[in-house]
């Protein structure tokens, strides 16, 4: 398994913070949620911080995406 990529934030004028994966919105945060997320992704690997604040993030135990019919 890889490191998680693709994703990429913006910090807008009211404080809101648009987190998006591979060009496509995955989560909005606001308020005290959007300042922790900023001050975290300060000091760590933002990547992995969005994969997991947006669900995109695989454990070691899970299933891959690819599904038989």
């Amino acid at each position: 398994m890889g490191t998680p990529s693709g994703f990429r934030f913006t910090k807008r004028k009211n404080g809101v913070v648009v987190i998006s994966h591979h060009d496509r919105v995955a989560t909005i945060l606001r308020g005290r949620q959007a300042d922790a997320f900023l001050t975290k992704a300060e000091a760590s690997d933002s990547q992995e911080l969005m994969a997991r604040l947006t669900g995109n993030y695989k454990r070691g135990n899970e299933q891959g995406t690819h599904h038989r019919a």
